[in-house]
């Protein structure tokens, strides 16, 4: 875990970094719009807590991956359920129990973000882990939910390298308060928009009157090609004079991975977005489909090679959404939603944090050297700091 992301005794802006600690894309000059939580993360959703664990390693196996780990109600409340929706840019990834968030309009296990080779080890992580701590859910039964992105031009992803108790080893270390960004958990090995990439967070309050709710967003950025990616509107990926040593062909002729990765804008992104507004299961799809506008901002137009896939939940109604039978056969639940006609400031928030931690996870990632000598390149804080200087 990192420092806390704003202190009010340096007053600085919510949702920047401390004096002395890393930058976040606000910190670079980067206008945003919208009103961040204290920590600008998803984490600013009250209860919920969030886990990495982070695998580099050199030697005969070069590893680059790691695991991220999303509790919606902390670890205590693990097994309760959260009314949720689904929606895909483009399918050429995985999201698993994606079929039963569609069935259903809701969920009731941990989230986990991984490489896409590790999809098996983590969900039988979280099985084990929910056992040990859940066993009353357990017991019934369990689909957990694990995204994927692939991270094999940095990581050897066919090395077997993330097992079950890297899982458990990020629920474990879950935590509400600020959390790092950039080159940590699943997003350890990953690339975005020609550059480094990998984990970014962003939050936004929505206010009506005296009521306030947040909306966050954590995103699994490997994404994009370089000329796409644009800053506030700015095209700075086309512009940019860092080294693309992932658009050259001299590395996938000579690998064993598949050249499918090696084509501009390939890759795939994950977005997690969490809200404690009462929602009901349409309205949290129609919020997961808000994403591709946020990711649409950063210059995106969604690549048949990417697997472009998001979920949203809400915390509210706890209790609620469950599977509870009744002496007579029938349960009777009442669930508190935001009126349709009030949704706008939601889709804004998701819009708005999408946007902003695509960008935190390229401002946090720094230069890496993976598998094969292969570099990946993070975004030059100097040329972002240029294009905003006033």
């Amino acid at each position: 875990m990192t420092a806390p992301l704003s202190d009010p005794s340096t007053s600085r802006p919510s949702g920047t970094a401390p004096l002395g600690a890393a930058p976040r894309a606000r910190d670079l000059g980067i206008p945003f719009d919208g009103e961040p939580g204290p920590w600008n993360a998803i984490t600013d959703v009250p209860g919920l807590e969030v886990g990495y664990a982070t695998l580099i390693e050199d030697g005969p196996v070069v590893t680059r991956t790691g695991v991220t780990a999303i509790l919606p109600r902390g670890k205590a409340a693990a097994g309760s359920p959260c009314a949720a929706g689904l929606a895909v840019l483009n399918g050429n990834g995985e999201l698993t129990g994606s079929t039963w968030i569609e069935e259903s309009g809701q969920f009731q296990t941990p989230i986990a973000l991984t490489n896409s080779h590790a999809v098996g080890a983590v969900h039988r992580g979280i099985d084990r882990w929910m056992a040990e701590h859940h066993p009353a859910v357990a017991a019934q039964w369990m689909l957990p939910v694990v995204g994927e992105t692939w991270d094999g031009y940095l990581n050897s992803i066919n090395a077997d390298t993330v097992r079950p108790e890297h899982a458990a080893a990020a629920l474990d270390a879950a935590r509400t308060g600020p959390i790092a960004e950039g080159n940590v958990g699943g997003g350890t090995g990953m690339n975005c928009y020609g550059f480094k990439g990998g984990t970014g967070t962003a939050s936004r309050v929505v206010r009506s009157g005296d009521d306030s709710w947040t909306v966050g967003v954590l995103l699994q950025a490997n994404f994009g090609s370089r000329k796409e990616l644009r800053v506030a509107g700015r095209r700075l990926g086309r512009d940019s004079q860092a080294p693309d040593p992932m658009t050259t062909t001299d590395w996938f002729e000579r690998d064993t991975a598949s050249p499918a990765h090696a084509v501009a804008g390939a890759g795939s992104v994950i977005v997690i977005v969490a809200t404690d507004a009462p929602m009901l299961p349409d309205q949290c799809r129609a919020l997961a489909r808000r994403v591709s506008l946020g990711l649409a901002r950063t210059g995106t137009t969604g690549s048949h090679f990417s697997g472009d896939i998001f979920l949203a939940f809400s915390t509210a109604n706890e209790g609620g959404l469950g599977s509870r039978m009744g002496a007579g056969g029938v349960v009777i639940e009442q669930l508190a939603q935001v009126a349709w006609g009030s949704m706008d400031p939601f889709y804004e928030a998701v819009v708005e944090a999408t946007e902003e931690a695509v960008l935190n996870a390229l401002v946090a990632a720094r230069d890496m050297v993976g598998r094969a000598g292969h570099r990946s390149h993070a975004l030059p804080h100097e040329e972002v700091r240029a294009a905003f200087a006033s």
